[in-house]
């Protein structure tokens, strides 16, 4: 089980010594395996030996594995998972070597699933991988349906094609998601993942996982996550990412919670969590509460913008930019670290508004940390289906696919002005000014400004010095000359050694300076006696007659019609309850 990196603009797969996000795909498919040979789907007698890799921490050699899989009788299935668009060119690489070698591959993920959902004829990527033989796999493996796939391998007949995406699994009652702890411990922070739903019930037209996963949710139970927990544990593991989605649409939230908050203020169980969640889900009632007694640390918001015309332009109706300060600063309140995703390159954007709306997001705002993304019509999404429909150009490489660089026109800027407008939006948001009113924030709501200071430094560093998005990002960077991607000349060892060497020296450099600049900020609000008297615009709870006074409301697109529409809702609401006193 091989989860592929994907290339750097060098054309080298993006390798740590320790890297950042883990691979849930790859816990979930080792457990389903562990399943398998439990149950020997082989037969009675046939050991079934398992070994996975995360490229994004562990070297890909597909000639040494050859040589392991000879020691160990000659017989294996390589399975190339959770392929996302911008990796399937580096899994096609990977996986021709394999059967070069005559050994039976096949592939699956997000782009194969994505393709076969949304397209009506086959992707050209996906033809290539068939005319080297190698098998696709497009759906999830649950309810046993990895035996089909064991078992023709074993007798030499892979089908060319497994589509299960009609028929999504019952995620329930399944083999839990695991991975040893040597693989867990080369993720920062030996944090481990799991997933409590799939499908979502939104529709925004840039997604892909409505088309992958579904529109229809689908749940594990409080009993399936415990048993994951304890067996994580069992192996010294406390720190958790939760994958889903939206875990707010997770109809079990509240049991899921309860069950944590049981094992984490009965038993004392030290467990921390990250999630993912929408911008309404404030309004559930209890729900942040619950989801700070249950150890949400972290929480990523999928803000995608603060202009309501391109969020209704892209489908996202169920953001609403009234709810914003609101929804963040309950998350504040209950001492949850926010992360938010934005998406920069819809139609109305130009590098002049995208600027504008950085600064009145760190000025109204109270995010901890901005992940910025170029709006990318995906495979599997409905932006990629329709452009594809029209015949509109879009780059045919793959490797490009990873929301951080441009694949297709924008309407007002050239594809250079957009990159260009990515990039910074990264340095108009991260300056040392602003790190430190972050900080600030931080520490007059009872969050370790230290705690956030290094998780501002990860992405800044790893924008502009990695030169790769924080979520590629990682710790100590590997990379090896023989591995650069085949259509690409391999480098004279007398320039790749010294450059690379030279990119560790200067790295680490930046690292110390900039670790040590902003651990002065650190000092000086450990030690500021005001420090938790801190205040700011961001901090200041929202009131209906603030909305005026906003640039957030005032400023943007379609602002104006926000407010009016909120007014009117809440002008709706007090008329009913004073129908009601009446």
């Amino acid at each position: 089980m091989i989860k592929p990196s994907h290339y750097d603009d060098d054309g080298y797969p993006i390798q740590w010594l320790l890297s950042a996000i883990p691979s849930n795909t790859l816990a979930c498919l080792n457990g389903i395996a562990k399943d398998c040979d439990k149950r020997q789907v082989l037969g009675a007698g046939v050991e079934l030996k398992l070994s996975a890799f995360d490229e994004t921490n562990q070297r890909v050699r597909p000639k040494k594995l050859m040589r392991m899989i000879e020691r160990d009788g000659g017989k294996a299935l390589v399975m190339l998972i959770g392929v996302q668009s911008n990796q399937y060119p580096r899994a096609l690489d990977i996986a021709k070597q394999f059967r070069e070698g005559g050994y039976p591959v096949a592939i699956g993920g997000f782009h194969v699933s994505g393709c076969i959902s949304m397209l009506d004829e086959l992707h050209p990527t996906l033809v290539e991988a068939q005319s080297h033989g190698i098998s696709l796999y497009a759906g999830e493996a649950e309810e046993r349906r990895l035996d089909e796939v064991l078992t023709d391998a074993y007798a030499g007949q892979l089908k060319p094609l497994y589509n299960h995406m009609a028929d999504l699994p019952d995620i329930s009652n399944q083999p839990a998601p695991i991975l040893p702890e040597d693989h867990i411990r080369r993720y920062a922070g030996s944090t481990t993942s799991l997933d409590l739903g799939r499908g979502c019930p939104f529709q925004c037209s840039f997604c892909t996982i409505i088309n992958v996963q579904g529109r229809k949710s689908r749940f594990r139970t409080a009993d399936d996550l415990e048993a994951i927990i304890r067996e994580n544990l069992a192996q010294d593991v406390h720190r958790f990412l939760i994958t889903d989605d939206n875990f707010a649409r997770n109809r079990n939230w509240e049991a899921l919670f309860d069950r944590l908050i049981k094992m984490r203020e009965e038993e004392g169980l030290k467990i921390s969590f990250t999630i993912q969640v929408d911008t309404l889900c404030h309004q559930i009632e209890g729900f942040i509460d619950k989801a700070r007694r249950a150890g949400v640390a972290r929480a990523f918001i999928g803000l995608e913008n603060i202009n309501p015309d391109s969020l209704i332009g892209a489908k996202k109706r169920q953001n609403r930019i009234v709810d914003y300060r609101a929804m963040l600063q309950a998350w504040k309140n209950a001492g949850v670290i926010t992360y938010a995703g934005y998406i920069i390159g819809f139609p109305n954007d130009t590098k002049e508004s995208i600027r504008r709306d950085i600064e009145i997001i760190k000025k109204e705002l109270p995010i901890d940390i901005m992940e910025f993304f170029i709006l990318t019509p995906l495979p599997g999404s409905e932006d990629h289906k329709v452009l594809h429909g029209k015949g509109v150009w879009m780059d045919p490489d793959m490797n490009k696919y990873d929301t951080n660089h441009v694949v297709t026109a924008h309407p007002k800027m050239s594809d250079q002005e957009l990159q260009d407008a990515y990039g910074l939006a990264w340095e108009w948001f991260f300056t040392p000014e602003h790190m430190e009113t972050v900080m600030r924030r931080a520490s007059a709501c009872g969050v370790s400004a230290g705690k956030i200071m290094f998780m501002m430094l990860w992405f800044f560093f790893s924008i502009r010095y990695a030169k790769v998005h924080p979520l590629d990002g990682g710790y100590f960077r590997l990379r090896f000359r023989t591995d650069r991607r085949p259509s690409m000349k391999r480098e004279n060892p007398l320039v790749f050694y010294p450059r690379y060497l030279w990119e560790i020296v200067h790295n680490h450099f930046w690292m110390t300076y900039w670790l040590a600049r902003m651990g002065l900020v650190r000092q000086k609000i450990r030690y500021d006696k005001n420090a938790k008297n801190y205040s700011d615009l961001a901090l200041t709870p929202p009131e209906q007659e603030e909305f005026v006074d906003l640039a957030l409301f005032g400023a943007t697109r379609g602002g104006d019609a926000a407010v009016a529409k909120r007014r009117g809702e809440d002008a709706a609401r007090a008329a009913v309850r004073a129908a009601a006193a009446e």
